[in-house]
């Protein structure tokens, strides 16, 4: 009896204090992508389904409560769309295929290494530069982009850049902002043939 309630009681403190939190429905794509990145195992990352978000299908930021703690006590937020529209019609982003949640959210961790690197500053900076120039963007995403490739995710963001560039129901404008501000698929086979012969 004692050790089973010492076995609850387990259970409650780590659905009370967890590390990651993470919507069931996208747990299990969550954790694959979470194991390229061994460094973000003790950071504190909450994935959060939200109505909507402008230009974009997830968001990685900094939450703000922990904006002005020291980088290594920072804790983060990943907002996900709970919708994906595709032409006129809306999907659960939720049913989207397995591998292609896993490449973007390999993607979105890649932003909180990126974001992990920054004094509190030079992040402070770097969401004010995001907001207006789009030289920053294109530099953000594929930063993104590179630190998923290095840590071994190639073959998810591969899949997930397939799925956008390659649907014919995608709109065009969205395949256009992919091209221009995130690595190209042969981008990303040279970062992956670099890495290979170093």
């Amino acid at each position: 009896m004692n050790l089973l309630l010492t076995y609850i009681s387990l259970v409650f403190l780590m659905q009370m204090n967890p590390v990651h939190i993470i919507p069931e429905s996208i747990y299990k794509e969550v954790q694959v992508a979470l194991t390229y990145y061994p460094e973000l195992k003790d950071v504190p990352i909450e994935f959060k389904f939200k109505k909507n978000i402008k230009k974009s299908t997830m968001q990685a930021r900094p939450k703000m409560g922990s904006f002005f703690k020291s980088k290594t006590n920072r804790s983060y937020i990943i907002l996900i769309s709970e919708k994906f529209k595709i032409s006129d019609k809306e999907f659960l982003t939720k049913h989207i295929p397995s591998d292609i949640l896993i490449g973007w959210i390999g993607h979105e961790l890649g932003h909180i290494i990126d974001y992990r690197n920054r004094s509190n500053m030079n992040l402070l900076w770097f969401g004010i530069n995001y907001l207006f120039s789009k030289n920053h963007i294109l530099e953000a995403e594929r930063a993104a982009d590179t630190y998923a490739v290095t840590h071994g995710m190639a073959d998810y963001i591969l899949k997930t850049k397939d799925f956008i560039l390659n649907h014919a129901e995608i709109t065009e404008t969205y395949k256009l902002r992919i091209q221009k501000f995130y690595l190209s698929p042969e981008e990303i086979m040279h970062l992956v043939e670099q890495s290979e012969s170093n």
